[in-house]
């Protein structure tokens, strides 16, 4: 115990400098590596189970599996990963696991079976955001400083998987979930070897109110706070037909290289983040949360009005270009309200109580609601083939969604103290 402490205070003093170089490349290929595996199978799945003959219905339960996952993995990470092993150790094993599960998800064809294999999936996968960031801020003097840095590589291998996936040609297959497998078993192996992470709450006590952050519902006794949580559930409804269906949108619309050109939602969201300070003090909260909700109907409006000819299919890459501000305005800032809002001893709480509302339910209620009205908006043959989806009415509908919780949330929430008191 005495020589790995030994071990982590020589970067700190500057004699072994490579040392600390040595880690941020470990932590940088681990986040390359582990939103790789994400954007592999999230991105271009909806399109894959289209074609083998899954209803909106059916895709849409399969997008709401990590949503569960993310109300179920904190009391996994809670009861068990912060307590008992090594962070490195169960990273590992839970990218084996899920290595397994999502080779398996890429064999089946119906939906029900698709659904639990998925769900078994998410469950592994989705503790393990948590746990990269945990091994991440371990190996850290100063995370404010070196972990954005680190983190961005996560953006990046995202970003790259969609090139992959696109230039293979290969969005309508059922290879790019092997290819999620293939890179999860790397990743697990590759965990093994991460430098070691003990288990931050050995010996302490914990509750199910902590994991789900419930101490923090004193805060929604503030009229403003409980209005931001709503509003942050709501806008999660709508935001959630992007996610499950965008990619088979670009597909039957004939955009070339879809989950390629998506990327340019990520590329978006780290520009965003870099000026993101910028905008923040000029506009305080709640103008940061409206831009960020509006962004969100805007979006929808142009893939409503948009074509598969120029230049109206300008309209679909300024809707995937906007991601930036759909996610950093409204997200980045919610988390930056929370914890100016949240006093010291709850912080934590908080963040997880907002997770659970905005990742959790918000994105169960959306997922299953996008799927029954793409549904509705599907013409199939006697057959069963689909025939033609009317998305203009389908985007419509989340647009419209979305513009009465900006009204909404315009009228009703009130900072107490200004914007000017928000700024960070």
């Amino acid at each position: 115990m005495g020589s790995k402490k030994a071990g982590r205070v020589r970067p700190m003093l500057g004699s072994s400098r490579s040392m600390s170089q040595k880690i941020r490349i470990e932590l940088s290929i681990m986040m390359f590596i582990q939103f790789f595996i994400w954007g592999a199978w999230a991105v271009t799945m909806g399109t894959y189970l289209g074609k083998i003959g899954f209803t909106g219905a059916d895709i849409g339960k399969a997008y709401s599996t990590t949503a569960w996952a993310a109300v179920l993995s904190p009391f996994f990470i809670g009861m068990v990963a912060d307590r008992f092993f090594p962070a490195q150790i169960v990273l590992g094993v839970m990218h084996l696991l899920g290595a397994g599960l999502m080779f398996w998800a890429s064999t089946v064809t119906t939906p029900g079976l698709f659904f639990w294999v998925l769900l078994g999936y998410a469950l592994c996968y989705m503790p393990t955001l948590a746990l990269v960031n945990a091994i991440s801020f371990h190996q850290m003097t100063d995370p404010a400083k070196e972990f954005p840095s680190v983190r961005v590589l996560g953006t990046l291998g995202w970003i790259a998987v969609g090139w992959v996936i696109s230039l293979m040609k290969v969005e309508d297959t059922a290879l790019p979930l092997q290819i999620a497998a293939g890179a999860s078993l790397l990743m697990g192996l590759y965990s093994f070897a991460l430098p070691h992470t003990p288990p931050k709450s050995a010996g302490k006590k914990i509750s199910v109110s902590q994991i789900l952050g419930l101490p923090a519902l004193k805060l929604m006794k503030e009229p403003s706070f409980a209005v931001f949580v709503v509003s942050s559930l709501l806008i999660c409804i709508p935001l959630a037909f992007y996610y499950s269906f965008c990619n088979p949108f670009l597909n039957e619309k004939g955009m070339p290289y879809p989950a390629l050109n998506q990327s340019l939602g990520q590329v978006s969201e780290v520009l965003f983040m870099i000026v993101m300070p910028f905008f923040f003090v000029r506009l305080g909260v709640k103008k940061m949360l409206l831009i960020g909700m509006l962004a969100w109907a805007v979006r929808y409006a142009c893939f409503a009005y948009g074509a598969a000819t120029m230049p109206l299919m300008g309209l679909y890459y300024i809707g995937i270009i906007l991601h930036g501000i759909c996610y950093d305005f409204f997200f980045v800032t919610g988390q930056l309200y929370v914890d100016k809002k949240a006093p010291e001893e709850i912080r934590a709480n908080a963040q997880g109580f907002i997770a659970l509302v905005t990742y959790g339910a918000g994105m169960i209620i959306g997922s299953n609601l996008s799927g029954m009205i793409v549904d509705k908006f599907t013409t199939l043959d006697a057959a069963g083939t689909l025939v033609a989806r009317n998305w203009q009415s389908i985007w419509l509908i989340p647009g419209g969604m979305a513009l009465v919780i900006v009204v909404l949330f315009a009228l009703l929430f009130h900072e107490r103290n200004g914007a000017k008191a928000e700024k960070a």
